[in-house]
């Protein structure tokens, strides 16, 4: 039933396109936006609800951890990647559990699951490592916290999975704290897998967090203390990001008050990350953007150019106020005719990243099939135990290596 009012909502916003045609046609001074009419096999394939991945990283961050938590800003979009090259295009969701110890400037702290991975990525930019030092750290409240303060979806065929990433066992010591085994049970309860990354070799942390894997259901392994992260600059990198900051000046907003205050946070992380993170990282995010899954993210909610060119939305019948400040005041051909030009440039520099990134990836194929060591890398690893454990859910990955 669903499917079928769905598919009765398209029909209605095409027809309705094609006949406000004269009216557009009429203004005189701008040719309308072309509506194409949505087959059937559009509507089966938008019908289909994509499958959802959510994933929650609780990254210890004491003062031993510097490493790591610099190969996790590295690599956060490679990682992405990976998980969106799914045959279904999955929707990815991400959350963060930063975790010190009591007596720490903070003992954990939380970034909910979104699939605003700018908004997140910026907020992992401002983690230093600091604290800790008298070896246990606050495991079982950061994994306490990844499990039970997280929005997971209530799917049963999301795949919900929590890496825990550190080089310290937990307290066992605290009175007040939930211990992990009792954690684990709830996130059985809830279908969250739990995975364990272990950077350095201590010895109490292996035995820890084999345990905490196993009573998980998930992978247990081992990294370097800086995250055995394989780093492969491109001679693409430089370009890709230049190509993404003017892609991303293509957007343009609307809505409520309420909404464009959350747009604006999206657009300070985006303008945060161009002038802060590294060519190579850029490079990656728009990789990732460029991914039907990477959509979700470059978009956000409420972005004018893309619903008017789709034809999901009329923009006549959006409010004045709601429209972005500079084109309130415009005439509807004037506006018409700025989203037109918005629509045509960001088509021109998708195929140009697209280019560039398919030449990027047969450049990394070949340094990773010379240097040999890809298997060892973290980005191997996870991607691994992602392919293994999402294949549960129903997600099919045909690549036998991840995005890097």
């Amino acid at each position: 039933m669903k499917a079928k009012l769905i598919a009765f909502s398209l029909f209605a916003a095409t027809a309705g396109a094609v006949t406000l045609y004269p009216v557009y046609n009429s203004i005189g001074a701008v040719t309308p936006i072309e509506v194409k009419p949505i087959t059937p096999t559009e509507i089966h394939n938008i019908t289909q609800q994509r499958k959802v991945i959510e994933v929650v990283f609780a990254l210890d961050t004491t003062g031993s951890m510097g490493g790591m938590i610099e190969a996790a800003k590295e690599k956060i979009w490679s990682i992405a990647s990976s998980m969106a090259s799914a045959q279904s295009a999955p929707q990815i969701r991400m959350g963060l559990v930063a975790y010190r110890d009591r007596g720490d400037s903070y003992v954990t702290q939380v970034l909910d699951l979104s699939g605003d991975l700018d908004s997140m990525y910026a907020a992992l930019m401002d983690f230093k490592a600091a604290g800790g030092g008298d070896g246990p750290e606050s495991v079982n409240q950061a994994l306490n916290d990844a499990v039970t303060r997280m929005s997971w979806s209530d799917d049963k065929d999301t795949y919900k999975v929590v890496f825990l990433v550190g080089d310290a066992p937990p307290h066992m010591d605290y009175q007040d704290d939930v211990k992990y085994p009792e954690t684990i049970r709830l996130a059985k309860q809830n279908g969250i897998v739990i995975n364990t990354i272990q950077c350095g070799e201590d010895r109490s942390t292996l035995q820890k967090w084999n345990q905490i894997a196993q009573l998980g259901n998930g992978s247990y392994f081992q990294v370097e203390q800086t995250g055995s992260a394989l780093a492969i600059s491109t001679p693409f990198d430089a370009k890709i990001a230049k190509l993404s900051e003017e892609l991303d000046k293509t957007r343009l907003y609307y809505g409520s008050r309420e909404e464009k205050l959350k747009q604006q946070k999206k657009l300070d992380a985006t303008e945060k990350l161009h002038a802060s993170s590294s060519v190579e990282s850029r490079a990656r995010r728009a990789t990732f953007n460029a991914s039907k899954s990477g959509k979700d993210n470059f978009l956000g909610k409420g972005e004018l150019v893309d619903d008017v060119a789709s034809g999901r939305v009329d923009i006549s019948s959006i409010e004045t106020e709601k429209l972005p400040a500079p084109m309130q005041a415009m005439a509807p051909a004037e506006q018409l005719a700025v989203i037109k030009e918005k629509a045509a440039k960001r088509d021109e520099l998708k195929r140009q990243i697209d280019k560039l990134a398919k030449q990027r990836s047969t450049f990394i194929k070949s340094e990773v099939a010379e240097r040999g060591d890809a298997e060892a890398s973290l980005d191997y690893k996870i991607f691994s135990a992602v392919k293994e454990q999402a294949e549960k859910k129903g997600l099919r990955y045909e690549a036998d290596a991840p995005a890097y």
